[in-house]
């Protein structure tokens, strides 16, 4: 039901979508990049887990997606989001040119790939950084807020122990507005948590 939802929210990525769950299935799951026990879950769990960040994403922002991963949440916004300029920066081979076949095979023109951690990522500042299952929100912060340009984000995506991560990284944080979203209720339940850092 959920997977019929997305589609509906975004319907003209649809192709798009079915396209990138397909490459998840298969290839994402040979190379390693997701185990073969989300292949039932990648509609609800990882693509509109993903898509509902969309909803915090202003119009044609740039935004640098850090540890991409098998690109989550990164090629998803790419998809759903085709007015924003995505970088995807990944530092692992397989992981990157895995990226890369997927940008070019869905013909996703405002995708680059980098393949870097993201503290080696210098001269380059989006208005938004995502960043799912990277690092504790404490570390987090040391990557991604050099990246983040002055009055943009980092729209980190955190579970349940979202609240937790901010009270431990509180003396890091006392520069910045932090504020927890719930988004994507009408595509995924339970609805995305965001741990919001503006600069």
């Amino acid at each position: 039901m959920k997977h019929q939802a997305l589609i509906d929210a975004f319907p003209a990525a649809s192709a798009n979508l079915e396209s990138y769950a397909n490459w998840l299935a298969t290839d994402g799951v040979i190379r390693g990049l997701i185990g073969p026990r989300e292949v039932e879950r990648i509609w609800d769990r990882h693509l509109a887990n993903c898509a509902a960040l969309a909803e915090l994403i202003p119009s044609g922002a740039s935004v640098i997606d850090i540890g991409s991963g098998a690109g989550l949440p990164g090629l998803v916004l790419a998809i759903v989001r085709p007015d924003c300029q995505v970088t995807l920066v990944e530092p692992l081979l397989r992981r990157s040119e895995f990226l890369q076949e997927v940008a070019t095979d869905l013909n996703l023109t405002n995708v680059e790939v980098i393949r870097a951690r993201a503290e080696q990522v210098k001269n380059r500042k989006a208005s938004i950084v995502t960043a799912r299952a990277v690092a504790p929100l404490e570390r987090l912060l040391g990557w991604a807020m050099p990246l983040v340009a002055p009055g943009g984000e980092l729209l980190a995506m955190k579970g349940s122990n979202a609240a937790q991560e901010i009270a431990d990284a509180h003396s890091k944080l006392v520069k910045y507005q932090v504020e927890i979203h719930q988004v994507g209720q009408a595509i995924v339940d339970p609805p995305t948590t965001i741990v919001r850092v503006t600069r």
